[in-house]
Formats: C-alpha cells, sequence, structure tokens
C-alpha cells in the first residue's frame, strides 16, 4: 500500500487569466500527503503549462505543504492562481489539521 494521500484540482478556465484569455481547455493537479500534508507531485496540462511546473517543483523540493498555498498570493490574473484554487480544493478535502 502507498501513502494517503489527497488531490486538489482547478481548471483553467475557473481562474481570471482563463477567463480573459477564453481557454476551456488546461488543468492543474496537486498531490498531498494526509500525514504531513507536503507536496508529494504537481500535474499540469494545458495552456502555459512549462511556465507553471516550476512552481510545484520548488515547492516539493522546499517541503512545502498545503497550507503553502492557501496561505500564499499568487499573482493576478495569472494562470498561476491555479495554485491557490487547486491548494484550496484540497484543503477543503483534508481538514484544517
Amino acid at each position: 500500500s502507498g501513502a494517503a494521500y489527497e488531490v486538489g484540482v482547478a481548471r483553467f478556465r475557473e481562474t481570471s487569466r482563463g477567463h480573459i484569455m477564453g481557454v476551456n481547455t488546461g488543468f492543474l493537479k496537486l498531490l498531498f500527503s494526509i500525514e504531513t500534508r507536503r507536496l508529494l507531485g504537481a500535474h499540469i496540462i494545458g495552456e502555459g503549462a512549462t511556465e507553471l511546473i516550476h512552481i510545484g517543483q520548488a515547492v516539493i523540493n522546499l517541503g512545502g505543504t498545503v497550507d503553502f498555498f492557501v496561505n500564499n498570493t499568487f499573482n493576478y490574473p495569472t494562470l498561476a492562481e491555479a495554485y491557490k484554487i487547486a491548494g484550496l480544493d484540497a484543503w477543503n478535502r483534508m481538514g484544517r489539521g
């Protein structure tokens, strides 16, 4: 059996930049350890994925948790706002721990 995890998802169409760009596809998915709340993985499909993934990579390398995404501000309006949306999605599923 593997580690227990929770998933947070944000669709690009849910972001302000997605609305401005008329983006109907693309999403960001974050996987968090339920036990430690640490970010385990990040998946991005769609517009600008190569320019967004480094945020997830940095948070993983620094041992960041779901709380990083919930408590930090992401530039507005950018697709990076999807990190906050996905973080909040996972946080709501995980509880406030």
